[in-house]
């Protein structure tokens, strides 16, 4: 038996990959909702009944997915280009703390038309800042950007615990240890009303489907292919893998503060050490849910905010423990990278 590369990858085969991962990950994740001792097929059907059943579950599985889009675009952009980003999470929390401190009432004086487009892009320079570092370091010294931007995650929580719990702090928040909330212009409009959901989901799959134009349809997608593909190669054809890079980083690291800008602009208000449940590392596993596609990172992160949000559901009326939605996802990324393996690769005799 031996291993043999695939010349080219049926569009049936890329499609099925990830279909394939989730069902294993499903009928994976039933075995331990047995062992549990709760009947498997009602603990999904109750999954999807948390997650779908009524109209506020469905805004808040909706919210939740706004954030997973845009972690997912900042890893997939930067994985297509070899460019390993582990720290959405540091730059999700940077992009947060610009809005905060941009948006509330010592902050920008703007009408809401202008204010609100500020505070994102004030967020999306904070995370590409963010990201550069490391960048600057692979590309001065040859320092691997996994650790750093995995050890930078750390560092930007703890810089904005320091803020927080310092020049931002909340003065009527009886010290606990939040952020001053922006103002009302500051806010993003909802798109149903009583309910949580806003435009930022809008802004999400509109940026999804612009990368994917990016990707498929410009110079920059196709050297950024190149250099993930073969970085000799795209240096030998004139790629300037530098350029490249530093473009890759600042759309990766963008696309992960702005996250932070609109969930303190559309869900929060302000900004507390506990803002993000882990948006930047869920992230990756949407991007490799995705396969890398931009238009497949919207459905892999409604996928992902369904377990998130449906397992509460399924918790309260079944007792099987809620992380097993966290049990579910990690299964779902380790079954995708076996799906990956098989259809790059094919088995001969």
């Amino acid at each position: 038996m031996r291993l043999e590369r695939r010349a080219n990858i049926p569009l049936s085969l890329a499609i099925a990959a990830p279909i394939g991962a989730v069902i294993a990950a499903l009928l994976l994740a039933g075995i331990l909702i047995a062992i549990a001792g709760a009947p498997v097929l009602e603990a999904y059907q109750r999954m999807l009944i948390g997650a779908f059943g009524s109209r506020l579950s469905i805004t808040e599985t909706l919210t939740r997915t706004t954030p997973l889009i845009l972690t997912g675009l900042a890893a997939a952009v930067a994985f297509r280009a070899r460019l390993w980003n582990i720290g959405a999470e540091g730059q999700f929390y940077v992009g947060a703390l610009a809005a905060a401190a941009l948006g509330s009432e010592h902050g920008l004086h703007l009408p809401s038309y202008a204010l609100i487009p500020a505070l994102m892009v004030a967020g999306a320079v904070a995370g590409a800042i963010l990201l550069l570092v490391p960048l600057a370091l692979r590309l001065r010294f040859g320092v691997d950007e996994v650790v750093t931007t995995l050890l930078l995650n750390f560092v930007a929580v703890l810089f904005v615990s320091m803020m927080i719990e310092g020049v931002l702090k909340d003065p009527l928040a009886f010290g606990w240890p939040q952020s001053v909330p922006i103002v009302g212009d500051a806010s993003l409009p909802k798109l149903i009303a009583r309910s949580r959901l806003h435009i930022g989901l809008l802004i999400a799959v509109g940026l999804a489907l612009l990368i994917w134009l990016i990707q498929s349809r410009t110079l920059f997608g196709l050297e950024s292919r190149a250099a993930g593909l073969n970085p000799s190669a795209a240096r030998f054809a004139g790629v300037s893998l530098t350029g490249v890079l530093v473009k890759v980083a600042c759309l990766s690291g963008g696309l992960a503060g702005l996250a932070g800008a609109i969930e303190v602009m559309g869900v929060k208000g302000y900004v507390t050490t506990d803002l993000s449940p882990g948006f930047g590392y869920t992230g990756i596993v949407v991007a490799m849910l995705a396969g890398l596609h931009p238009l497949g990172v919207v459905v892999a992160a409604l996928f992902v905010a369904t377990m998130f949000v449906g397992a509460d559901g399924m918790s309260r009326a079944l007792g099987v423990p809620s992380f097993i939605a966290d049990v579910i996802v990690s299964l779902s990324l380790l079954t995708m990278l076996v799906g990956l393996f098989l259809t790059s690769y094919r088995i001969r005799r």
